[in-house]
Order: structure tokens, then sequence, then C-alpha cells
């Protein structure tokens, strides 16, 4: 495929005038537990009779580890690795990740040795298979699997990060029912569950956690939050007859905690970099507003979206692309597209893995967008510009801002500058820094 710079498509945005932008601030409630904390924090919870007591010596221990970027999540895994021995047990460690990493036992290892879990990291082995046992069946009459090796451990450490979903709604999204159902089903359980589609997950998760619960060997799962700065701000133990309804509990913890881009609305959205590490789909949609299914909504309104490079820690999967409206020929180059579309084939959703415009560089991703909204005021275009979606207290505006945040229209957004050109290099990078 031919994409060039100097091209047709080139020459036709050109003349598109790209706004000046200043560097802004947004603040958000910071509950938050430093990464040195974690360990006495993990203690603390699995210190409890009611956990201690159900890790005896000499049990083989299985503790999950998943696919997401989720802040301090090598910390966080060693600190149970640890309590697990300091008890006499054996933990080991099982990807519990679905179909991510390619669905293969290799690709789920070289996802974790991404976030820095390897058997020396944490000094346990990692068993990954893509093996299932077969438990039963869900009151839906949905076949229940669960990861061969945690079903012949002696007891399953449920470890795993508790927040809103990208793609449906319901008392359970992310976080221990679906680690169970999806992540330790891998892509065999992760294609049951998905497979009536986006708007029945929300009823086959729970369904399926309880054969879960009623079969296997869960003895309790200890979720993680995160605050709006993509820090650690909760962790809490939960017994496996309690998570069914604490669950959703915590779920309104983590709505309330969530940040956003507080302008609410924009004409073009601007994200320097996706990927798996940010959220399933590239881009947490809950921030963007890019969903990829009618089953879920919120974010930001916006009529364009441009993403302009992909993470490393993503290894090729460019899942997420489909929901831009351009993206650059860097992320292109490096899509791997048998890393993507088994993640797509699995949840049956294929909107995130479409190509959409693909353009030479960075300033024309952004000037296609532009040129092609409809209806705005090309002269004073709303322009918002961030890092990636987990990490937007600090982002940039365009100057069609400006005064209405210097005026406080926007609480929580603060001006910390000047408007000012985007510089770029000689191959159409943008190098002005956001933060």
């Amino acid at each position: 495929m031919k994409i060039v710079s100097g091209g047709a498509v080139s020459e036709l945005l050109k003349n598109t005038k790209l706004p000046r932008m200043f560097h802004a601030r947004q603040t958000f409630p910071r509950l938050v537990i430093s990464p040195e904390e974690i360990p006495a924090v993990i203690n603390r919870e699995l210190g409890q009779e009611r956990f201690s007591s159900l890790i005896r010596p000499g049990m083989e221990i299985a503790v999950t580890a998943g696919s997401r970027g989720i802040r301090n999540v090598d910390i966080i895994t060693k600190a149970i690795v640890d309590f697990v021995k300091a008890n006499g047990a054996h933990p080991f460690i099982v990807p519990a990740m679905g179909s991510h990493g390619g669905a293969t036992a290799e690709g789920q290892l070289e996802v974790l040795a991404s976030y820095n879990i390897t058997p020396e990291t944490m000094e346990c082995p990692i068993k990954s298979s893509m093996e299932v046992v077969e438990l039963g069946y869900s009151e839906l009459g949905k076949p229940v699997a669960i990861d061969r090796n945690a079903w012949e451990a002696d007891g399953i450490i449920v470890s795993c990060r508790l927040k809103p979903h990208n793609a449906f709604r319901g008392p359970y999204e992310s976080g221990p029912c679906k680690m169970m159902t999806v992540g330790l089903g891998k892509q065999a359980g992760a294609s049951i569950v998905h497979g009536d589609g986006m708007d029945v997950i929300a009823q086959n998760i729970p369904t399926m956690a309880k054969v879960v619960l009623e079969k296997a060997k869960i003895l309790f799962a200890i979720p993680c939050l995160e605050n709006a700065y993509d820090e650690t701000c909760k962790i809490e133990a939960i017994l496996a007859s309690d998570i069914l309804k604490r669950e959703p509990e915590l779920l309104k913890f983590a709505f309330s905690n969530m940040p956003r881009l507080i302008v609410g609305e924009a004409d073009v959205l601007v994200v320097d970099e996706i990927g798996k590490n940010y959220s399933g789909t590239g881009v947490d949609p809950n921030i963007t507003g890019t969903f990829s299914t009618p089953y879920a909504t919120g974010g930001i309104k916006v009529q364009r979206t441009c993403f302009l490079n992909l993470s490393k820690e993503s290894h090729g999967n460019a899942l997420g692309c489909g929901l831009a409206s351009a993206i650059t020929r860097k992320i292109f180059d490096e899509m791997d597209l048998e890393k993507m579309y088994p993640n797509c084939i699995t949840s049956t959703v294929l909107a995130s893995a479409r190509i959409p415009c693909i353009v030479a560089d960075d300033r024309e991703a952004i000037q296609i967008c532009i040129k092609t909204c409809n209806k705005i005021d090309q002269k004073h275009v709303r322009v918002i510009r961030i890092a990636n979606s987990l990490h937007i207290d600090r982002i940039m505006l365009s100057e069609s801002y400006y005064e209405a945040v210097k005026n406080g229209r926007y609480p929580g957004v603060e001006a910390l500058g000047q408007p000012e050109e985007l510089q770029f290099d000689e191959l159409g990078n943008v190098i002005t820094p956001i933060r």
C-alpha cells in the first residue's frame, strides 16, 4: 500500500491550518496508595484471619495476572506471591487474559514479561497454557471453562483491576467476575462469554462466574482500583463467597474516580499514543468517546479522532484503530494482524480492528480530521490533544478554549501557558511535548 508524503492527499491537506495550542492541567480527587505502601496494604488485607487461614503450608496456589496495563501490577503480583510463600504455600502465576497475546501460551508470556512479570522477577513459576477444563453450564446454558493449571492447583487467588468496561454496561464489568470467566477461561472461555454479543455479556459474566465460584477452588479475589491519575488508590481482598455482592459496590467507587476531559466537547481529539497497555481497545472510550458497540456511552463528545503512535508494549496489536477517523503510517506499518484479529474474533466485535484513513504523518492526521469536520468554525476549531487515555491530567487545548479556561468556565482546568504553534520535525512528527 502506498502512503506517501507529498502526494495527492498531502496536496489536499496542505492548506488546512492547525490552531495554536496551549498546555493545560486537569485536577481530580487524588486518593492514592504509593508503590512503596502496596506490599504493606496487601499484607494487611490478606493477613486478616479469614483470608490467611485459607492458605495452608504445602498448597499449590495459582495467582492470576492479566494483560492490561495496570499501574504497579508487578509490585501487586509480587506482594501476593510473597504472602503466599510466607504462609508456607507454593505460588505460581497463571496468565489470565482470554485471547490476548495472540491467543498463544508464548504470546501471553510475552505480554506478562512486558509488565516485568517473569519467573525471575516474581521468584516463582509462571504456567502458561491455553488448555482449559470445562466446569459445567451456566443458568443461561453457557459452557464454562477454566485454565487447566489453575484448576489443578489447590487454590486460586484472583488478582485483577476493577474498572468500568469499554464496550458494555452492567453490575459486573471489568473485575473479578470477568477475570474468572474471560481471563481464566482463556480463548475458549472468552469466546463463549462474548459469543452472544456485547448486549448479553453483562448477563453471561455473572451467571458464568457463579459456576466458577461453585466448581473451582477460588480462595478470594484481591482487585485493585485506580484514581483519575492512573495511580493505585484502593486494594481490597474479597472472599469468594462475597465477590458477587461486593464487586458491584466497588464498580460504583471506580466510576466515581474516573478521569474525564472536563471541557466536554471538541471538534477533533488527537491521541499521541494508543496501545493495549492503555485499554483493551487502544484507548479507553470512557475517556475518548470512541466506543466499539452501542451498549456503552460516555466520554468526550467529538466529531473526529486521530491516533499518532502505537505503544511498544502492544507488540503490534493495534486493536482500536478502527475507532479512529485517521491514523498515521507509523501505526499501520507496526500492525501485526495475527495479534489483532484473535481479539476481535473472540469478542465478535470487528469495529475496533477496521482500518481507518491512513496518512503520512502526525501533521496530516490532525489536518485530515480538521478538514473533514462538518459545521464547525474552521478558524476557531476546538482541538484537544492527549498523551494517551490513561494520563489526562496534562493536556493541550486549542486557542478557542483559552479565554473560557482563563475565566474559570471549566472548573478543574488550568491554563499553563499561552497558545503557541505546534512544532513538527522534518518527518512531520509532532515534537511539542504535552508534559
